[in-house]
């Protein structure tokens, strides 16, 4: 059987899709249907990538609902069409679902397409906790997604969008030691007996050392791998593992359901606040360096904008319920 993760299923998740469009289209008939139903008899594995992505388009439709009107959002999304192009096979996988492609932004946020070959993940402002086979705690922050690949030899978990925790289990069931690895598309993170957290960036993945020691190998790089121990942040582009600035975040705070937060921008904190909503928030360059320190609680997004004029000098203004801009008061 193939994991979820790996390259065949992906490749087996593709042709679902492509079998999901057909039959969303009008070129859809007995023929290709009884054709489509032939296809998943013949494999279990092909039955569970089409039921993997009828999962993800259930979600998809209870979404509907919650959509802003065509107008709106287009408003919103003009500054997310160029992601929202990098999304064409996404869109054709919802080609019935006009409406939610008339806002691109449900395709970014809420269909991601590492989500249809993930073993665990985590839709935007949910977090979830797994206890995994070896005894790994792992805990997803929002909008994330991971896959489980642990064999005989080792246990590695793929990172493909998000943010993840890890407190290491002792994988006291395996006659051998299996060393426990957390890989992103930046390079290689293995636990040395750790807890630790690891953050898929566009651009690179930060490393955040909680407890232990975590050994860095990046993606391109030669030689040996940089210790990171108890207290350090790294960041890893592929090329090189350098330390990290946490821009005042206690980047472990999430894991708790909070926001800990030390003179930090606020602009750097309003793109943290929206990880954990749908839509945009932003801010006018003119209040995006006051600072603000504290612990703000994860739960209901608006209430922790609401109090953004309390303790700072600016205005919360919600042009539609998606997008909410921060001005000078």
């Amino acid at each position: 059987m193939t994991t979820a993760g790996s390259a065949p299923f992906n490749q087996l998740v593709r042709q679902a899709i492509d079998w999901a469009v057909l039959l969303q289209s009008d070129r859809a008939d007995d023929g290709a249907r009884h054709a489509c139903r032939c296809w998943r008899d013949s494999d279990p594995d092909r039955e569970r990538a089409w039921q993997r992505v009828q999962q993800v388009l259930a979600a998809v439709r209870q979404d509907i609902g919650l959509l802003p009107s065509a107008g709106a959002a287009h408003a919103v999304l003009r500054a997310s069409a160029e992601r929202a192009g990098r999304r064409k096979a996404l869109k054709l996988l919802t080609a019935s679902l006009a409406t939610a492609l008339s806002a691109g932004w449900l395709a970014e946020r809420h269909l991601p397409w590492q989500r249809l070959a993930a073993d665990h993940y985590t839709g935007v402002g949910e977090r979830k906790t797994v206890l995994l086979a070896d005894g790994t705690r792992l805990v997803l922050n929002t909008d994330s997604a991971v896959s489980v690949r642990f064999d005989a030899a080792q246990r590695l978990i793929v990172l493909t969008r998000g943010e993840a925790a890890l407190a290491s289990g002792a994988d006291s069931r395996s006659p051998r030691h299996r060393p426990l690895k957390v890989q992103t598309r930046h390079g290689l993170f293995e636990a040395l007996g750790t807890r630790f957290i690891v953050r898929l960036e566009p651009a690179s993945s930060m490393l955040t050392v909680e407890e232990g020691a975590v050994a860095i190998y990046p993606r391109d790089a030669r030689g040996a791998p940089v210790i990171a121990r108890a207290g350090m942040a790294y960041r890893t582009d592929g090329a090189a593992a350098v330390p990290a600035d946490t821009r005042g975040l206690d980047s472990a705070s999430w894991v708790h359901g909070a926001l800990s937060v030390r003179n930090m921008r606020l602009a750097d904190f309003l793109a943290e606040v929206a990880r954990y909503r749908a839509g945009r928030v932003d801010c006018d360059e003119a209040v995006g360096e006051l600072r603000l320190s504290g612990v703000y609680r994860l739960d209901d997004s608006d209430e922790l904008l609401a109090m953004l004029p309390d303790i700072l000098p600016v205005q919360v203004r919600y042009r539609t319920r998606y997008w909410v801009h921060v001005g000078a008061r």
